[in-house]
């Protein structure tokens, strides 16, 4: 393959296991659109993003280099999901009211992407760019598995992943850009779905490349002192980091 792919391999894992974003996201980003007729979702992965689209558009574009992703993405009547990079849609000139990025943009050739984004945006369309870091649960548990993100899987990050813990900032962003409230991912985990949610991260999966046995299932043995009963229900939050904008020259 010619993309950085680090998740065909476990890709029923990450349909499963990576959380979905808050309606209220979507509700936003449709309300900062010129029409709701259509939205392109690029690097959709499994189309955690394409899904909350769908609510709110009337066509969904979700398009990944990942067949193996696709193939475990939920089905739905207003999305249409294909293979493909972020520089080459297959959309018409000017006919998309927004562009998203959940999650990977920080993967793309960039200058490729900005000028799909160009290309296919209508007048007044938005492109959003989202990701997020490492969740927050409590104040036993966050300060391990920080140590665990830096520490024990540290070095086994590709180097794109520094571009998520600056929340994009290091990212060139050739758009002007839009001020939008602050979202978060919300869910309630249990301990071993927690551990379910950690293999998914490229850096554990490096690791296991690497190394026998399993870094995640000594983290959660040290979990388990602060967790509680290993089924017990806690709040994780990611809070998202994002930038949003309207293509250059388009009207407001």
């Amino acid at each position: 393959m010619s993309f950085a792919d680090h998740f065909s391999g476990h890709a029923a894992d990450y349909a499963q296991f990576r959380p979905h974003y808050p309606d209220a996201l979507f509700t936003h980003l449709a309300s900062l659109a010129p029409t709701r007729a259509l939205a392109w979702d690029c690097g959709t992965g499994s189309g955690q993003a394409a899904i909350g689209l769908a609510g709110h558009f009337s066509s969904v574009l979700a398009t990944d280099p990942s067949p193996a992703q696709l193939a475990h993405a939920e089905p739905h009547p207003s999305i249409t999901y294909r293979v493909g990079p972020e520089a080459r849609s297959g959309l018409p000139d000017h006919s998309a009211d927004l562009v998203t990025a959940a999650q990977a943009v920080h993967w793309f050739d960039l200058n490729g992407f900005h000028t799909e984004v160009c290309r296919v945006l209508r007048p007044g369309g938005v492109v959003a760019v989202w990701c997020y870091g490492l969740p927050f649960i409590s104040p036993a548990v966050d300060p391990r598995l920080r140590a665990f993100y830096t520490g024990t899987v540290g070095p086994y990050w590709p180097p794109e992943r520094r571009h998520v813990d600056t929340g994009y900032r290091s990212l060139p962003f050739p758009f002007p850009e839009l001020q939008v409230p602050g979202f978060e991912i919300l869910a309630h985990l249990d301990l071993p779905s927690l551990g379910q949610y950690l293999r998914t991260w490229s850096a554990v999966k490096r690791y296991q490349a690497s190394h026998s046995g399993d870094p995640v299932a000594d983290l959660l043995e040290e979990l388990a002192s602060c967790w509680g009963p290993a089924g017990e229900l806690r709040p994780v939050r990611w809070p998202l980091s994002m930038r949003v904008g309207r293509v250059i020259g388009a009207a407001a």
